[in-house]
Parts: structure tokens; sequence; C-alpha cells
């Protein structure tokens, strides 16, 4: 039983070498199709064009071998695998032909059928192999929007979302409307069902009860004491750290907000209602409301032109996100959670749809008090979120004449109590939200009292999550 398990683990790291590998085959087969398709034939370039189809072939069966040991770590989808296996199998098979029928000098038109053939499978069975690795929807989850209307696939608008917008949260489901958007978001393309990294599925509730390789991953009411959450608080250096490098890490609310669904029992179907919320998690919470833009407001009444496709790609290669708020309208909807070094120069490009903005997204870039005045000039803009920049007080004062405006963002910011005054001048607002500013509570009192129609989210000025030693945090082996 020792040697056998010993065995597996020499095979689980031998099929480690498989992705480095397997690219270098490739690359020799697309040479040696180049080649023969387009170079003068000889019997120096024949000769050329072997030898190379004969180091491809003996790379391609060593990286098939090490592929079949990589299967056996049992972290893949069963059926996507075996399409995947059976694909390199039969391209190893078509490069063994192919090299014999050329070193035979046999028939021009079928060594090119072959050739054809090899290609294509090839193309394939890298297809499937990329779908193994980063999931099904890899090839076209960045595709723009113009590409996808020409190929008629959905536009996934929730997923490009920093936050899913839920009208009414009280009612909202836990898990199925905050944790698992989270989930699939930041933690899915390792952990679905065509790939299991750690023998481990988060994308049902029976997977992520079962838990992985090490055993369960959600002790429930024991936040702590749960790897789900223990890994996540681990030092980003950490080798056991998820997500791994070069995968988006999770912010200090998506934490904070699965730290407070393992704590009250990690149930999968209590409303949000039914769970104690205390200052610490209100402020997170209330950030799946930010964006429920009231379809009453008289923007929604207006009519505007089309963006400009152009205007909207120079824009996105900024690594803005920008994209009308439903396929009826024009409205644009600009975020900047992909963007975080964006500076006022990169988002000067704004003034060519500001005609067409009614939700600006510029939480935690570099902009400044002086593209306050582009805000301004964006007659139609509704939300407004500036969480974690470094605005000033005198910086508010230049949005006192939007006129539709219904909802900041502040959070994070050094705005205290001389700005907050400002705001009570622009007389859409509804909704202002302030945690982990300098606005004291006497602040916030004067301004309820001059618009107490106003919705403030003072919140917690505190750290999320708790107060955690994460060095001392080291997962369950």
């Amino acid at each position: 039983m020792i040697i056998a398990e010993a065995g597996q683990q020499w095979l689980i790291f031998w099929g480690h070498f498989h992705p480095m590998l397997v690219h270098l085959p490739i690359g020799m087969f697309f040479m040696a199709g180049i080649l023969h398709f387009f170079a003068k034939q000889t019997s120096e370039s024949q000769g050329l064009i072997v030898r190379i189809l004969m180091w491809t072939t003996a790379f391609s069966i060593v990286s098939a071998a090490m592929g079949w040991g990589l299967a056996q770590s049992g972290e893949y989808d069963p059926d996507a695998l075996q399409i995947h296996q059976w694909l390199g199998i039969s391209t190893c098979v078509l490069s063994v032909g192919l090299t014999y029928v050329m070193r035979a000098g046999m028939n021009h038109r079928l060594t090119n059928s072959l050739f054809v053939l090899s290609l294509l499978c090839l193309t394939i069975t890298g297809h499937y192999g990329g779908n193994l690795t980063h999931g099904s929807d890899y090839l076209l989850s960045s595709l723009p929007s113009s590409g996808r209307k020409v190929l008629g696939i959905k536009q996934a608008e929730e997923a490009n979302k920093a936050v899913p917008q839920i009208a009414n949260l009280p009612e909202a489901i836990v898990y199925t409307q905050l944790v698992k958007p989270l989930l699939t978001q930041k933690c899915t393309s390792c952990h679905n069902e065509q790939k299991q990294k750690g023998k481990l599925r988060l994308d049902t509730p029976e997977f992520i009860l079962l838990g992985g390789e090490d055993g369960p991953v959600v002790s429930a009411g024991k936040p702590l004491e749960s790897e789900l959450i223990k890994r996540l608080l681990l030092d980003a250096s950490d080798e056991h750290h998820m997500p791994p490098k070069g995968k988006t890490p999770l912010t200090e609310n998506e934490i904070a907000l699965l730290h407070w669904w393992v704590q009250h029992g990690a149930d999968f179907k209590k409303k949000v209602s039914e769970l104690p919320s205390d200052e610490r998690i209100k402020p997170v919470l209330a950030a799946y409301t930010q964006g429920v833009v009231s379809q009453e407001s008289p923007v929604y009444k207006q009519e505007v032109d089309e963006a400009d496709e152009a205007d909207l790609a120079r824009i996105r290669k900024h690594g803005l996100m920008a994209n009308p708020i439903s396929k009826d309208q024009n409205f644009i909807e600009v975020n900047a959670i992909n963007a975080p070094r964006v500076t006022n120069k990169e988002l000067a490009d704004l003034s060519k749809i500001q005609g067409q903005i009614v939700r600006l997204k510029l939480g935690n870039t570099g902009v400044s008090g002086d593209f306050i005045k582009e805000i301004a000039a964006m007659p139609l803009l509704i939300q407004l979120d500036l969480n974690h920049t470094k605005l000033t007080d005198q910086d508010l004062v230049g949005l006192k004449n939007l006129a539709y405006l219904e909802s900041i963002n502040l959070v994070g910011t050094p705005i205290s109590d001389r700005g907050l005054a400002s705001l009570a001048h622009i007389k859409s607002l509804k909704r202002v939200y302030l945690w982990q500013t300098r606005v004291t509570e006497k602040g916030v009192a004067v301004l309820k009292k001059m618009r107490p129609d106003l919705t403030i989210q003072s919140g917690f000025k505190g750290r999320w999550p708790l107060e955690v030693d994460s060095a001392k945090l080291t997962p369950t082996k």
C-alpha cells in the first residue's frame, strides 16, 4: 500500500511537468506545418521537416505520458479529462503516422491531409486543455461586447460588477445572492466541476460541505477554524494563501462577508434579515445596495445617443469597464475595479461619453481633485463612488451642481465634517456612505439636520476582518 501511494505521488510529481513540456511539441509541429505548406519543397527541406516531426513525436509521447500522470491527481472533471486525453493520444498517433508517411516519401496529397488533420486535432486538444486549467468559459470570458453581439453570446453583466446589486437586501438569501456570486468570481475557476484543485469544489452547497482532500473547509460557527477563512487570512507570500499568486485576491469586505456567513452557521437558506448584523458588517452589506438606483429617476425618461464604440474601446484600454446598464438604454456605467492605477490622465477619455454616464465607480484609484471638474460636467450622473481615494473637503464643493446625483460613496477618504456640509447643497442626493472617514458624529448630526431626507451610512470605524495574527494561522495538513 505504501509503495503504491509513493508510486502515485511520483506520477503526480512528474505530471506537473506536463504544462511546461507540452508547448514544445506544439510549437515544433506548427513549425513543421509552416515549412511544409509555405517553404520551397526541396530534398533538404523535406529532410528538415522529417527531423522536426521525429522530435515532435518523441516530445509528444513524453508529454502525453506526463499528462496521464497529472490526471492521477483527481483534480479535473473526468468527462472533460477523457476528451482531452483521447485527443492527445490521437494527436500522438497522427504525428507518428505523418512522420512515417513523409519519411517514406508517400503520396503528397496523403501527406497534406495528415498534416491538416493533425494540426486540427492538436488545436482542439489544446482548447480542451485550456478549459481544464482555466475553466470552460476561459476563451470567451473577456470577449468585448461587440464581439459577443456578433457571435450571439449573452453578456454576463453581473460577473463584471464588483458587488451584485440587490434591491431588497433584507429578504436576500445570504448564500445564493451574496456568497455564491463571490465564490464564483474569485474561487470556482480552480474549484469547479471540471477542475478540483485539492479535490475541492466550491460551486454547490453539497461540495462545499464535503470539503477537499484535507477534509471539510467550513466549520459552521467557527470561521477562524475553517480552512476557507484561514487560507484567505494567511500572508500573501505564504504558499497556502488563497487565492494563489496570479489570481485576483479577495478584498477585506469580501473576506468579512464570508467570515460573517460562516460565523453565523454557514447556512445555505437563511436570509440577510435572519442573521445577526452588527456595526462591523453593516457597511459591508450596504455596498450591495449602493448601486440600486431608482428607476424613477427623471434621467431614465430621457433619450441619449448610443456611445461611440471607438470611444468605449479607448476607455477599456485603460482597464476600465464601460458598459451599457441595460439592453434597452444607452446609459453607461464606468467601473475602475480592474484599473486601480488609473489616474486623471487616463480618465480624461471619459469626456467623450460624459453625456451617457449615469454610474461612475472610481474607488481605489489615483483620481485627484482636478478631475472633479470632469465629473461635474457629467449631466446625467446618478451614482458616484470615490471610496478609498484622496479627494479632499474642497473637492466636494465642485459637485454641488450635479442635478441628478442620488448616491455618493466616500468610504475611506480624508473627508471631514467641513466637506460633508457641502453635500447638503446637492438637492437630488439620497444616500451617502461615510465609514472610515474623518467625519464625526457631530458632523453627521449637522448634515441630518440640514437634510433630514438623506440616508447616511457612517458605519463602523474599525477594521474588518477581526484583528487576527495571520502569521499564526496555518492550514491543516
